[in-house]
């Protein structure tokens, strides 16, 4: 039986800041394109993959659809940062996006939604001013966009670390060609400096564009934009979901107009499930988190979060996950937990071989706060170079951390096997829930060579998380686990 995992493309694919969009009979998800163990964020050419509005377990490669040499502002040092599409009134496809060391918005276009996209132009003023070269312009980043009848809403924005000069998000109306500037940017979301403010007087900024309002402004404190805002709609409610200041969170602010009066509303994934109590205390990291980026989409009749998360203990190799979300009558969003099964409909089956870069939680209740980049923890990795196809695993497990898979529908388990290699000498405890009684213990071996070790275990039957926790000396890697 096919079955589909987060991340949902393959192990060794790596494409971040996922928005996904429905043409056709199918969702394609458009992002940056990190490489494995980069150097830096996004130093790939834009690569598109999609799938039936059926079936969400089959992903199919599009190829690069957008290399970052076809822009004529590069000059040979420049990466893609994250982008998005839009169909456009004439029917054609308008891939939204800035290079970096440039504060300007480029726009690449396309008669099918992931073919070959060719340069259009940059989005300016009626005078033909780029929009964020104009002195008082802020530096244009992670455009998102939304197209109705003739007119393109265009969101942009970075803030954070309390730059006053950062004021928020922007919106800006686009005309019909898709490039004008027919309404000027306007101020919808504040950054994390400016969600103290009562009245406009109080913005000081070199800034020219006008604030829509600061009326929802306080609402936004804890929360503040930081960057990657994404547009979407429902019935007649706008839907502006960002990245916020803390950074591994996706929230969300609402507006009857585009250009209007957002206003906070909450949470809708943490890529470390801060907020998400259940089995574990809310404020408990699950995951090493740093930067997040994604939005949602309804497909088939079901909306999904798309966000990422990191691998290899870098900001700079990040991978698409995706969670089920459910839209309240009254239009908020409850936060979601991050899983392992994802797209997958539900749980996965309780039975066969899984790969542990599925993993949803890896973490150490005695060293609550471990971050991307700084600390060594466990962490995903791959055999091989960028491009090889070698299937993901966990390595440097040590003790004390607990590696967590959510969920598996369960009947008559009775066995568990585990692959492992390295220099260790211990167990794997295991656990339905990462703090409850241990069900079952799996001697792990020194060995050079990945070696499977067993265990006679009862999983309780139905839909079952399983956590491994780590107790011995030593360090090693963690490659796939059976359920028998």
């Amino acid at each position: 039986m096919a079955q589909v995992f987060n991340p949902y493309m393959p192990s060794w694919e790596y494409v971040p800041d996922g928005e996904p969009h429905v043409f056709g009979d199918r969702v394609y998800v458009y992002g940056s394109h990190d490489e494995w163990n980069g150097c830096v964020f996004c130093v790939g050419d834009y690569v598109c993959y999609s799938a039936s509005v059926n079936n969400l377990k089959e992903w199919r490669y599009e190829g690069v659809i957008y290399r970052k040499d076809q822009d004529p502002a590069q000059d040979g040092r420049m990466v893609l940062y994250a982008p998005d599409v839009v169909q456009g009134p004439d029917g054609r496809y308008y891939l939204y996006y800035v290079l970096d060391k440039v504060g300007f918005v480029s726009v690449a276009v396309c008669d099918t939604p992931a073919g070959k996209y060719e340069f259009y132009g940059y989005v300016h003023y009626e005078d033909g001013t780029r929009l964020g070269d104009r002195k008082g312009d802020l530096p244009q980043f992670d455009p998102g966009v939304l197209t109705e009848g003739d007119r393109t809403y265009l969101y942009t924005g970075f803030s954070g670390n309390h730059w006053k000069e950062r004021v928020g998000a922007m919106a800006t109306v686009l005309g019909p060609d898709m490039l004008t500037v027919i309404e000027e940017p306007v101020l919808v979301i504040p950054g994390d400096a400016w969600t103290d403010v009562s009245s406009a007087s109080e913005v000081k900024t070199d800034c020219v564009y006008k604030l829509s309002s600061v009326e929802n402004w306080k609402g936004f404190k804890g929360h503040g934009f930081f960057e990657a805002p994404s547009i979407r709609k429902i019935g007649n409610l706008y839907y502006l979901v960002y990245s916020s200041e803390v950074m591994h969170e996706l929230c969300y602010a609402t507006s009857k107009t585009p250009t209007g009066n957002f206003e906070y509303k909450g949470v809708i994934v943490s890529n470390t499930d801060i907020g998400i109590a259940n089995d574990k205390p809310a404020d408990m990291p699950v995951a090493y988190g740093a930067n997040n980026h994604g939005s949602f989409e309804v497909i088939n009749g079901q909306y999904y979060m798309f966000y990422h998360r990191h691998t290899n203990n870098s900001w700079y190799s990040r991978q698409g996950c995706a969670e089920k979300i459910t839209v309240m009558p009254d239009g908020t969003i409850p936060q979601v937990e991050i899983t392992s099964c994802g797209l997958n409909g539900g749980a996965l089956e309780g039975k066969g071989t899984y790969p542990t870069y599925i993993a949803c939680n890896i973490f150490n209740p005695a060293k609550p706060q471990m971050y991307v980049g700084i600390d060594n923890p466990p962490k995903v990795v791959q055999d091989g170079a960028d491009g090889d196809k070698n299937t993901g695993y966990i390595a440097n497990l040590t003790d004390g951390f607990v590696i967590g898979f959510k969920y598996f529908s369960c009947k008559g388990v009775k066995k568990i096997s585990v692959t492992t290699r390295g220099y260790f000498d211990g167990q794997l405890e295991v656990r339905t829930k990462w703090n409850g009684p241990v069900i079952g213990a799996i001697k792990i071996v020194y060995s050079n060579f990945w070696e499977q070790n067993s265990a006679e275990i009862q999983l309780p039957d139905g839909d079952n998380a399983l956590f491994f926790t780590v107790k011995g000396n030593g360090n090693f890697q963690f490659k796939d686990f059976t359920l028998e």
